[in-house]
């Protein structure tokens, strides 16, 4: 989902022929396959807590009240210790995995990566994870003299910890016996940005979940599987199966979105291949801690495949649809209450 080093290339078979939504986020132009959308199933009785998306709401906008959450910034160290805050009062045991991470600028960040952990002796796991800092440059914003400037980074990173949040609350009424790891990774959206013409190479992005994949809190962890969320929130969201999730974990790819089907959410979990985004599931997947999915808001409306707000700063609680994060929170938290 991010320019230069982050490329999208979406590929969807259409009744005109094939339609290519290209971005600077994706690292191959392998093509996709439509598959046959299931139907809804209406009997299906759900076996998951409700969703509270109003809670899930409340969170995001906790987020974005203090600030661009931007390493090394006071909004950044404020907005941390409200995750920590909450995920303890959420029943989870928490680990701070804190870090100096260099840039492609060479700025020296002071990350953090906050790990909410519920029933750490079960040997089946699931990884539950976003990122929750925010992009220091508007660099798709329309006034050029504001790119310089953070964004509110209320569905880029806010929406993903916001419905994990709310799962974590929901944890904690309602305990499985499985273990859950809920992970929110720094230091993700610091690439080079766009307006920048001198390239330098390096992995820039997703640079707290690089560590982390390197130096887990627990030594030799794996889970069974693991679920990114990455813009969850946004008004009439449409989620592909990104294609390292189908790469990585075919079968929790074709789960999840069946189970949105079944729930009534088919709207937002499109039954097609998506193009290939390098996210903080990457890192995850290359080192083996657990076969991971994204679910990631892509359009087929804007050049870069993302949304119009996306970089800008009207990333903000406007574009927040309480909808989508119900759809998308219900849906995984039936994933993960099933494995009961």
């Amino acid at each position: 989902m991010k320019l230069h080093n982050k490329v999208l290339f979406i590929f969807l078979f259409i009744a005109a022929g094939l339609l290519l939504v290209s971005c600077n986020s994706c690292q191959t132009n392998k093509s996709t396959v439509q598959s046959s959308a299931p139907s809804s199933d209406y009997s299906y009785e759900q076996v998951s807590p409700e969703f509270n998306s109003d809670s899930a709401f409340l969170y995001i906008k906790t987020q974005v009240d203090f600030g661009p959450r931007v390493p090394n910034s006071a909004a950044h160290k404020l907005a941390g210790d409200y995750l920590v805050a909450k995920l303890k009062e959420f029943g989870a045991d928490v680990t701070e995995q804190k870090m100096v991470l260099k840039t492609y600028d060479g700025i020296s960040l002071n990350a953090r990566n906050i790990i909410g952990v519920y029933n750490s002796e079960s040997k089946k796991r699931v990884l539950l994870f976003a990122h929750w800092d925010t992009r220091p440059f508007a660099d798709e914003e329309a006034d050029k003299s504001k790119r310089t400037q953070p964004i509110p980074g209320a569905n880029d990173g806010g929406s993903g910890v916001g419905v994990l949040l709310e799962i974590a609350r929901q944890l904690n009424l309602s305990p499985l016996n499985i273990g859950i790891d809920i992970i929110f990774f720094d230091a993700e959206d610091w690439g080079q940005p766009s307006y920048e013409s001198n390239h330098v190479p390096g992995d820039w992005w997703c640079m707290g979940a690089q560590y982390w994949a390197e130096n887990p809190h627990t030594p030799n962890y794996r889970a069974n599987y693991g679920i990114l969320l990455d813009m969850v929130g946004a008004s009439n969201a449409t989620f592909y199966k990104e294609g390292y999730s189908v790469q990585y974990a075919s079968n929790i790819t074709e789960k999840i979105w069946q189970l949105g089907s079944r729930l009534g959410y088919g709207s937002f979990f499109i039954n097609k291949r998506g193009g290939y985004i390098t996210d903080d599931h990457v890192p995850v997947n290359q080192f083996h801690r657990a076969p991971s999915v994204n679910i990631i808001h892509t359009s087929e409306d804007s050049r870069h495949g993302f949304g119009d707000f996306w970089h800008t700063h009207n990333d903000d609680m406007s574009v927040i649809n309480k909808s989508t994060l119900k759809a998308v929170g219900q849906t995984v938290m039936e994933v993960i209450y099933l494995e009961e």
